[in-house]
């Protein structure tokens, strides 16, 4: 499961902003294997990501052998990695190949899917419970 030739994405399934920039998603690099992982199913990476702290619900995750990117890191990975398809993912990769731009750029792109899923009553995930 940790094969460096191996990119798992990890997204919100019911998000239909994650889900259409994830769905088309293709590797520049066709020696990769590109599997896509719906945080909303059980899974042992699921599981994993829980175990290690990394919360879902503050950005979709990218993880590369035994590295995992989270947020921004996450999009400005893809952006290098990804042949995109589409206006909407041409112009997200575009902006964020800079760590600069996503750095700024994603907490808007999250207040924007976390806006959605209230207009579409649809629960975050809350793989990490918050511990007052």
């Amino acid at each position: 499961m940790n094969s460096p030739n191996t990119i798992y994405i990890i997204y919100d399934g019911l998000c239909p902003i994650c889900s259409n920039y994830c769905r088309p998603a293709r590797l520049n690099d066709s020696m990769a294997k590109l599997i896509l992982v719906d945080a909303r199913k059980p899974s042992g990476l699921m599981d994993e990501m829980t175990a290690k702290g990394v919360d879902i619900d503050q950005g979709m995750i990218v993880k590369i052998g035994d590295d995992i990117y989270s947020g921004p890191d996450a999009m400005h990975i893809l952006s290098l990695l990804n042949t995109p398809s589409g206006i909407f993912n041409r112009l997200i990769a575009w902006l964020f190949r800079s760590m600069k731009v996503a750095v700024i750029l994603y907490p808007l792109l999250r207040a924007y899917r976390n806006m959605i899923l209230r207009l579409m009553r649809i629960p975050m995930i809350q793989n990490i419970k918050n511990v007052a």
